[in-house]
């Protein structure tokens, strides 16, 4: 009797983690789209109750919220879309002239006379810009290709938002069924779950206002034209991760090579490749391990970890995966502490 039980067990252990295994590969292609549209309901749920009060109805204030997502994403990306591809190919037909880069060549020989030197500079400059311009090309063309899949993923995303907004309640109540931690306990824990989603999300946003505003003090200085049009488009592409402000100061040092402004192009080549794309990897983790009370180094391994695997998004889901891990770890070593203490004082 004890081992046909026992069988049982181990029975329904076995199927469980074949159905868990089976549900991973399911999921995995759409689990990024997953996960962000759940954390994106969590972090609009205060503002869903409030319309919710209003409207007193669930399904048309989660839908409303899901209109003022839209708005939020698609109306600017309506505006800067048509800038962004036309500047993608300004900067690929500019740099396959040879008039472009040709002050900047002129430079590298006057800097390293000496032939075999300035012409293995001249080859990397070469080389570089080439890449530059073919990588954002193709990734213009791959984006324009996918966009089935993109529009997919979207609508993912919006769908598990509306349904992470209207039945949120029920899914907390779900996971608290199955938690082992004691109800004090969840509550402890849910409350840390939401302080650590929240200061990841908007460390994140504070740190992508940053980057475009110390994008942006490098156009006006420079006095490119429309400086501060490009320094909100540095704003909105620094705080998605999957962009970035390259996207804007790139484009606009091949422009300052086009004209003849050598010297500045110079300039911000150095600020862009040095300062501007470095003072996302140094504010991000102390913005964020700072809000979590979590150590930046674990923050940055998050960051950098969550990058090879989850791609740009890792470095939001990276830190929040460890985050979490880590929480829970703390609550399980605080359950398993005061249980010692219950039992010395039994004793």
């Amino acid at each position: 009797m004890l081992d046909e039980k026992y069988f049982n067990k181990v029975a329904i252990i076995i199927l469980i983690a074949v159905l868990i295994v089976l549900t991973f590969l399911v999921v995995r292609p759409i689990i990024i789209s997953c996960f962000f549209g759940l954390i994106l309901a969590f972090v609009f749920h205060p503002l869903y109750r409030r319309v919710q009060k209003v409207i007193k109805n669930k399904n048309i204030s989660a839908l409303l919220m899901c209109l003022l997502l839209l708005a939020i994403v698609i109306v600017p990306l309506i505006f800067l879309v048509p800038t962004i591809v036309k500047e993608t190919l300004n900067m690929y037909t500019a740099i396959q002239k040879p008039e472009t880069l040709a002050p900047l060549r002129e430079l590298a020989t006057k800097i390293f006379p000496a032939p075999e030197v300035s012409s293995k500079i001249v080859g990397a400059i070469n080389t570089f810009t080439s890449k530059i311009a073919a990588t954002a090309f193709n990734s213009l063309t791959e984006i324009i290709i996918n966009l089935p899949t993109i529009f997919l993923q979207i609508f993912l995303i919006l769908f598990l938002f509306f349904f992470g907004l209207r039945d949120g309640d029920k899914l907390i109540g779900y996971i608290e069924s199955l938690s082992p931690l004691s109800k004090e306990s969840d509550k402890k824990v849910f409350a840390q779950f939401k302080e650590i989603t929240y200061s990841v999300i908007f460390g994140n946003i504070i740190v992508g206002i940053i980057h475009g505003l110390v994008t942006g003090a490098a156009l006006f200085i420079l006095g490119i034209p429309n400086s501060w049009v490009l320094t909100l488009i540095a704003i909105f592409f620094s705080i998605i991760p999957i962009l970035g402000p390259w996207l804007v100061w790139v484009p606009v040092d091949i422009y300052l090579f086009a004209i003849g402004r050598t010297t500045a192009g110079i300039g911000l080549l150095i600020y862009g490749l040095v300062f501007i794309s470095w003072i996302d990897n140094i504010l991000r983790p102390l913005i964020i391990s700072r809000q979590t009370k979590i150590n930046s180094a674990i923050v940055l391994i998050g960051m950098i970890g969550g990058l090879f695997v989850f791609g740009i998004m890792g470095l939001i889901i990276g830190p929040l995966v460890i985050a979490y891990l880590l929480l829970l770890l703390e609550s399980f070593r605080n359950k398993k502490t005061e249980s010692i203490i219950i039992q010395k004082t039994e004793a």
